[in-house]
């Protein structure tokens, strides 16, 4: 494992915003790709870069959202793409001109039913990760112009509930868990982002992932079964949304605070391959059960799980997304 994955004591904590952490911060000259970059966190995420000096592209599944979201903010420029269809990755990484000094892979999906794109791969897997698997790598040269480059991974506590079973990954013969199927997906991204990083270190490229927190005011959870929603704590008995960061239930502002301090924070120089929470470099959860998962509790989990930041699992799971991606 990785022996840096400890908190840094970076001086920010749950309850930070992305203004609190964007201060002093100048990006004036520089270019981020942020997929999502037109709702929730990654709106936030997108406002905050912009308002640092940063050149933004947004490639968007709804252009008609993107554009009314957008509207009125300068620098930004919104593109076509799907993470579902090859092809328009493929299109839309080959607009992209330049030097690339941050690509923050936020967009994703939550608690959907069983859906298979064209490929016959299942939606969670295809969107949260193969999808961001192939516009990285597409996006290399890129990124190796940038002299300095940083890959973001917005992952989730979810990555506890499933490692990536690589026997099964596209539930072909278990039977179908949209929880599962989100948990394995989300420890895809920590996986991801640790070869990533090993691949990358030596030429600039450096990455990290992240659990934004608990933010009920987003897209994320439309698909989400209301009784689950009361059983995790984000809504109360009246139906209304909870806040306390303390306890991972964040506002917009403090949910893409992590993303952003990952993405700008001088104290993460020379580091790569972590995963972040509440701006700051998470804990290892131990294997006596320390920070045990309870599903009651669910936002109140800091901390990685062993099964996600695996380099053996990391590398498996490069190989078989370079497969499922090949004749790209």
């Amino acid at each position: 494992m990785n022996t840096q994955q400890k908190p840094l004591h970076s001086g920010f904590h749950a309850a930070s915003t992305s203004t609190e952490v964007m201060a002093g911060i100048d990006l004036q000259g520089k270019t981020a790709v942020v997929t999502g970059g037109y709702a929730g966190i990654g709106l936030e995420t997108t406002r905050s870069l912009v308002a640092a000096g940063c050149r933004v592209l947004v490639p968007a599944r709804d252009l008609a959202k993107a554009r009314t979201n957008l509207n009125g903010l300068a620098n930004v420029t919104i593109a076509p793409m799907e993470l579902t269809d090859p092809d328009s990755i493929d299109a839309f990484a080959t607009g992209l001109k330049g030097p690339l000094h941050l690509l923050i892979n936020n967009a994703g999906i939550m608690w959907v039913g069983l859906q298979r794109d064209a490929r016959g791969y299942e939606s969670h897997f295809s969107t949260n990760h193969l999808g961001h698997f192939q516009l990285t790598r597409r996006l290399w040269p890129a990124l190796l112009q940038a002299n300095g480059a940083r890959v973001i991974n917005v992952s989730s506590w979810g990555h506890r509930f499933s490692p990536v079973v690589f026997e099964d990954w596209n539930f072909e013969r278990r039977a179908y868990d949209p929880m599962a199927a989100y948990g394995q997906s989300k420890t895809a991204n920590n996986l991801f982002t640790l070869e990533l990083d090993r691949r990358g270190q030596t030429e600039g490229i450096r990455s990290f992932s992240l659990h934004p927190g608990a933010i009920v005011d987003t897209d994320l959870k439309r698909h989400a079964p209301a009784e689950l929603l009361h059983t995790t704590g984000v809504y109360d008995a009246q139906g209304k949304a909870v806040r306390d960061p303390a306890r991972g239930l964040k506002t917009i502002e403090q949910g893409a605070a992590t993303t952003l301090w990952c993405a700008t924070s001088p104290r993460l120089e020379g580091l790569g391959g972590l995963y972040c929470d509440n701006c700051d470099v998470a804990p290892l959860v131990l294997p006596d059960g320390e920070n045990e998962f309870k599903t009651a509790e669910v936002a109140r989990i800091t901390g990685v799980m062993p099964h996600s930041i695996d380099p053996q699992a990391a590398a498996r799971l490069w190989d078989l997304s370079e497969q499922l991606t090949r004749d790209r």
